[in-house]
């Protein structure tokens, strides 16, 4: 599980970057847990039982500022992958000493914190790519879920349409609900999508990767719903 800490003195900005990074991960298939603090000082007192791997740190914070916080990390001897946040980029050089690997401007970006995230993620070697298995007779496929544009079920089979060929296997689309991250949406009792290629919705209709599928009367509230929080991110 990837360990990530938000330290800022404003709830708002951890709010803020609390759910595009939640948006990347979950799209991405990932397991993560995010511990807040709104100082430096409470950052210390608990990230020795926290684990931590990412820390995005806010370096103007009263009392205990960001660059005096990552200097009492790195002396603890802690190797997490520091992040700093702030508003003022002249305080960005003063992160090479603590070995920041980044910072970040408020107000926030997405690409950009997104950007960094990634970049946070390989130098911790963390995958950003997930795989559905499919067992079959002739033997294991590993499909990138990033290919997958959706599941539809032809009564005990299942088709894995990707971008570029279909897999079929035995099952259920209610057993892959609950394997799946919240990028995939079920939009029909024979369908299950990926919010990543879905271009609108028309009515009774969702057009994922310009595709025309059902959406049925029971779907349709939480699917637009679903869309809709995926647009705002």
């Amino acid at each position: 599980m990837l360990e990530l800490v938000l330290c800022d003195d404003e709830k708002i900005y951890r709010n803020d970057l609390k759910k595009i990074l939640g948006t990347d991960l979950e799209l991405s298939g990932i397991d993560y847990r995010v511990t807040e603090f709104s100082c430096g000082e409470e950052l210390l007192a608990g990230s020795s039982n926290n684990g931590s791997q990412i820390i995005f740190l806010d370096i103007e914070m009263k009392d205990l500022d960001g660059i005096e916080t990552a200097k009492k990390l790195r002396a603890r001897n802690s190797h997490a992958v520091i992040i700093f946040v702030t508003s003022y980029p002249d305080f960005v050089f003063q992160g090479y000493e603590v070995r920041a690997l980044n910072y970040i401007m408020k107000s926030y970006k997405p690409e950009k914190i997104i950007e960094v995230l990634h970049k946070a993620m390989e130098e911790l070697e963390v995958s950003t790519e997930k795989y559905y298995v499919v067992e079959q007779r002739s033997g294991t496929i590993r499909i990138p879920l990033s290919r997958i544009r959706y599941f539809s079920s032809d009564k005990r089979l299942i088709h894995v349409v990707t971008d570029t060929e279909t897999y079929e296997f035995y099952g259920k689309l209610s057993d892959l609900e609950t394997k799946l991250s919240n990028a995939f949406v079920r939009i029909h009792n024979r369908y299950l999508i990926h919010l990543k290629y879905l271009n609108e919705i028309q009515g009774s209709q969702a057009i994922v990767d310009g595709e025309a599928l059902p959406v049925s009367k029971s779907c349709k509230s939480a699917l637009s719903i679903a869309f809709a929080k995926f647009m705002l991110h």
